[in-house]
């Protein structure tokens, strides 16, 4: 199995990506930015001065703290579903490569399982296709959470996902950049009628709740000039956006505190949880 890790670096543009493919690197994109909070080498000086600005608003607590408290809160969730017997899985919004990836802890478990990574930002296809090109049961595409039906209907995620079996989708960290006027439920709600029963969704979010309104204000500011924007939501939006589900226990909690581990970073600045569909709809 190809593992991932944050040793790799890009090279700064030179049209050396191909044909047709847009880096983007005028404007910083969430992918990079949170490359960045993790400590990895997989962005370029706009979105390093992007980050920058965010960490000098609010500090540690929201930017790289978050980030990995969001690292470990996936690497619990992928292994207790694949634990669990769910052997598919769509990470989207997957970001740049990282250690602790889903497909390296849920092949730990199950070696045949199927993961697809999706991401809107091309940088992240053009890392992944190389890394995982021994891996036949992972591969990445490009499509974009706002337009379900680009993921859905992927003609490489079809080959390796069958919606006639319980697939586990995760939405880490990826609501937060989707407004309220491309209507976060809406795209949630096209997932689950795909969804067979025995399905799992898991999903964090930054929250109002605990936040300065000061701080929120300086966040949603920076991101305005990235490829998306960012987007707080109180705790009950954010419940609210596993209407169809069946919440697992212990519900919506911070990150941390759903079934935590004794390495587990902790703020106080989102939300998570994990759901089941227990219906055929």
């Amino acid at each position: 199995m190809t593992n991932w890790t944050a040793k790799s670096s890009i090279p700064e543009p030179d049209g050396s990506w191909g044909p047709g493919v847009n880096i983007r690197s005028d404007r910083p994109t969430p992918a990079r930015i949170y490359d960045y909070f993790l400590g990895g080498k997989d962005n370029f000086p706009v979105d390093r001065e992007a980050a920058e600005k965010v960490k000098e608003a609010v500090g540690a607590e929201i930017t790289s703290d978050a980030a990995r408290e969001n690292r470990l809160f996936l690497r619990r969730v992928v292994r207790w579903l694949a634990e669990a017997g769910i052997d598919q899985f769509i990470d989207v919004g997957a970001g740049l490569p990282t250690q602790g990836n889903v497909h390296e802890i849920v092949q730990q478990v199950n070696p045949d399982a199927h993961i697809v990574y999706v991401d809107n930002d091309p940088i992240v296809l053009a890392h992944g296709r190389a890394l995982l090109a021994d891996n036949a049961t992972t591969t990445v595409i490009t499509a974009d959470l706002r337009s379900p039906g680009t993921i859905l209907d992927h003609p490489d995620l079809r080959t390796l996902i069958d919606f006639s079996r319980p697939v586990a989708i995760l939405f880490i960290a990826v609501f937060h950049f989707v407004t309220d006027e491309e209507d976060p439920a809406g795209l949630i709600a096209a997932f689950r009628k795909l969804l067979a029963p025995g399905s799992h969704i898991a999903l964090t979010h930054a929250a109002t709740d605990d936040a300065p309104s000061d701080q929120v204000a300086r966040v949603e500011q920076v991101y305005k000039n990235a490829t998306s924007p960012f987007v707080f939501r109180s705790r009950q939006r954010i419940e609210a956006l596993f209407a169809g589900f069946d919440l697992v226990e212990p519900g919506i909690v911070h990150p941390w505190q759903w079934r935590p581990g004794e390495d587990d970073i902790r703020t106080a600045w989102q939300f998570a949880g994990v759901a089941r569909k227990s219906a055929q709809e």
